[in-house]
This record gives C-alpha cells, structure tokens and sequence, in this order.
C-alpha cells in the first residue's frame, strides 16, 4: 500500500472531533487531510487521490449518507466509513447497504478506529489495483492491438466491431499463427461480457481421456483420481467466453455434448446427477476446413451449423503483405525492450527479404524471427545476415521470377524452377514442399515425374 493510495480524508463540522480523529490516524503514519463539510469534501476529493473516507453521518448542510452517495459515484474505489452516535447505528448499518464500507461509533476508540480504516484502505488499494489490470487487460485486445491497415484485416476490424456485443457464436479460421486466440480475446473484451471470465481452451493440448473432466467437470469419486468435486471449464467461464481453439480435434463423443451445452444451456459434470445452467458465449477456432471434416464425418454437422453461425476468416500474412513493415516495428520494439538492446531499426535489404518471404507460419513465425535478429544483431539495424537462411532465400525466389519474366519463359518453365527452389529449401522433403506449394503429394509427384521425365511413382 503506497502512501498516496492510503490517503485519508476525515470529514466533520466538529472541529475537535476533527483533530482527535485526525491525530489518532497521524499517529499511525498515514496521509490525514481533513474537511469541515461535505462540499468541501468533494473539492479535496477532486484535488488527490484518496483511499478512504471517514465522515459524520449528520452534519450542517450535506449529510453524512448524501456525502456517501456522492463518493461512490464520482470515486467508485474510494472506501466510506461513517461515524456514528449509537442511537444512529441502524441509519450506519442501512447506508452500508449503499455503499458504505464499514461504520464506527462514536466516542470513537483508536484500536477499533484504526483497524477499520486500516483494512478499508487495503480493501480500495485492492479495487483500484483490479480496475487498472482490467482497463490493461482491455487495452492489451482491444483490436486496435491487432496490427495491420491493409483491406483484410480492416475487414476482420469492422466484423469484430459487428459481433462484439452479439450473444452470437463466432467460427474463426485461417491458417497456423495468423491470430485466431488474439481475435477471439478482442471480440470477448470489446464486449458487454468483458468483466467475466475468457477463457481458453486447446482441445488438441489435452489428452482426449481428461477433456471432458477439463471441459465439464467432475463429482467425488467419478473415477479413480476424482479425490473432490471439479467446476469445469464451462462453469468457470459463467457470463463470459469459453474459447475452443482446434475445434476440428475434439472427440465425436465430445462434440455431441457440447453441443447439447449449446443448445440446453446446461452441463453435467462427470458423474452428477443434476445438470448445472450455464450461460457461456462460444468463440471456435480451426485452421482446418470444418466443412471438410463435416464431409468427411469427423465433425458433426449439427455441432458445425451450431458454432458456425458468424465465420471470421482471419488472412495469412502472404495476403496483407503491405501489413510486415508495420508489424516488423511492433515486434522490433518489444523484443529490444524485453532484451534491453539498442536495435533501431531494419536495413532496407533485410526489411525486402522479410516482405518476399512466404510465412507459412504467418504472423507468429514472423514474431519469433524478428526476436532471433534481435538477439543476433550487433548493430542498431537488422541486417540479411541476423535473418534465417529460408528467409535470406525469398529475395532468390523473387529473382527466379523477374528473371523469368524479362526473359519471356513460358508458365511450364517457371514452374519447373520454383518447385526445384522449394525443394531445395526443404532439404529435398516432399511433404514439406507440398505444404509450402500448396498443392498436395500427388500432385507433387505427377510434376516431378514431368520435370524429370520418369514415370508417375506411386505414393
């Protein structure tokens, strides 16, 4: 507790009253300031910064419960103590049902009188420290964090603006590391259930044998190691949001009880006997093609249909490349804060290379490179040499097809020489150049065949 979140003011017409109460708090080494009436109350209110309140409930002019009144709505933090006759100790007790922290009664003794102040100032330090996590919290997934000016992601801004304050389920896809979880926190923070709980959930992080317990909850004895009664994580998010990412990898038998949840607004914990009401909003992610898996019966459609009534499709980073140099700043500031380096800035050469470069693992792949060149670098700038060599490649892979293009080469010859350039950034890997050409093995191996004029090899 700081001395400037532990101020005090003490409030009364008395001016003797005043100076003992005054004195009795000087004694224990707290900030005292003091006031005559309620008005002049608020003016010093307004002047500082102020953990508790200890005012007369009656006094000339303002009361003591319209001065309480208020405080709590000007300075919601702020702690109020009223100090009482004992024939006013029901008005003391009605106006702590208002708002009032605690009352002590007059003739006032300095241990009791202490120990209420006292724990009243922890208990607003408390409050004051809650709001400012919150209102960081808030501004941390505010979507303004997600970075970005091109045309995608101004259109993924205005759709998490439009869904924000819906009770509506959302389905974010789009590839590994494009943001679906910061998405998922911007649309939770931005909306009327933004002082509950978000909570996330990796169904493929956990083993399947332990997902419904996580999910659902448990009883005592259910099974062998339910030693005590379980909340799940459906309970814990009450009035909030319940992120599943990697949606696509929860079990059939998993999917159907969700979705009951969804559709009950009620859950069973492992081995209950009553269901337990739930209100929780759904927030999905994948970066499979659930309608896909839906074809294929690995996804139940009505489970899809359910979660998929709003898709948010996040765009790889190959898409918005005008977004990298923006993001390069971010990410180059915050690792050289982190890592108290005096890296400035990117060479023009290197800032090229990364604009080339494919990113198959998006935005989240470019963070991490940029923290590898900030631990590398020896200067103020990033330059080609503190980049990974496939990232050193792309300007090659640039120049393959500006080659190409001034000399005319038909469609079939660039082909040739991009899917060599790819492979041989894999190291020869097939499944890898596949992934990266985006195209599948089959595919892969039937233009190999053409390339090298060999038969078509079976996989």
């Amino acid at each position: 507790m700081t001395e400037e979140w532990g101020a005090i003011l003490v409030v009364d017409d008395d001016p003797d009253m005043r100076e003992m109460v005054y004195d009795m708090l000087k004694d224990r080494g707290h900030q005292v300031t003091t006031a005559a009436s309620g008005d002049e109350a608020l003016r010093r209110l307004s002047e500082g910064e102020y953990g508790a309140v200890l005012t007369d409930l009656r006094m000339k002019g303002m009361q003591g419960t319209e001065l309480l009144t208020e405080v709590k709505r000007l300075y919601p933090d702020v702690g109020v103590i009223l100090i009482t006759a004992f024939g006013s100790v029901e008005t003391a007790v009605e106006a702590m049902k208002h708002g009032a922290s605690d009352y002590v009664t007059k003739p006032v003794k300095k241990d009791e009188l202490v120990r209420v102040v006292e724990r009243v100032i922890r208990e607003a330090s408390l409050r004051r420290e809650v709001s400012w996590l919150r209102k960081e919290v808030h501004k941390e997934y505010s979507f303004h964090q997600i970075l970005g000016k091109s045309k995608a992601i101004q259109a993924v801004f205005d759709l998490i603006r439009r869904v924000a304050d819906s009770p509506t389920n959302v389905l974010i896809t789009g590839e590994s590391g494009t943001g679906k979880e910061l998405v998922a926190k911007a649309i939770h923070y931005n909306s009327d259930r933004k002082e509950a709980p978000f909570i996330p959930v990796n169904c493929a992080a956990i083993p399947e044998q332990l997902l419904e317990s996580e999910l659902f909850g448990h009883m005592r004895g259910s099974f062998t190691d339910a030693k005590a009664d379980k909340r799940g994580l459906f309970e814990e998010a009450q009035k909030g949001t319940l992120f599943l990412d990697e949606i696509s990898e929860l079990p059939l038998m998993l999917q159907a009880k969700i979705l009951r949840a969804i559709q009950e607004k009620e859950i069973r914990r492992v081995g209950a006997n009553k269901p337990v009401p739930v209100d929780v909003r759904i927030i999905a992610a994948t970066n499979l093609n659930l309608a896909e898996e839906v074809k294929a019966k690995r996804f139940r459609d009505d489970l899809y249909y359910r979660l998929n009534v709003i898709e948010l499709r996040l765009p790889p980073l190959r898409e918005r490349r005008e977004d990298i140099p923006l993001l390069v700043d971010a990410f180059l500031k915050k690792c050289a804060d982190a890592r108290s380096k005096t890296v400035k800035g990117v060479s023009e050469s290197a800032l090229a290379m990364l604009i080339d470069y494919g990113w198959p693992g998006n935005v989240r792949e470019l963070e991490n490179v940029i923290e590898r060149a900030v631990t590398l670098s020896r200067g103020e700038k990033v330059t080609p040499d503190d980049l990974p060599p496939a990232v050193q490649g792309a300007r090659g892979d640039r120049r393959v097809l500006d080659e190409a293009a001034e000399k005319t080469l038909p469609l079939h010859e660039i082909e040739k020489e991009y899917i060599k350039k790819i492979l041989e950034k894999t190291g020869g890997n097939k499944y890898q150049a596949a992934h990266a050409l985006g195209i599948d093995r089959k595919t892969l191996y039937r233009k190999l065949a053409e390339i090298e004029g060999t038969p078509h090899p079976e996989e």
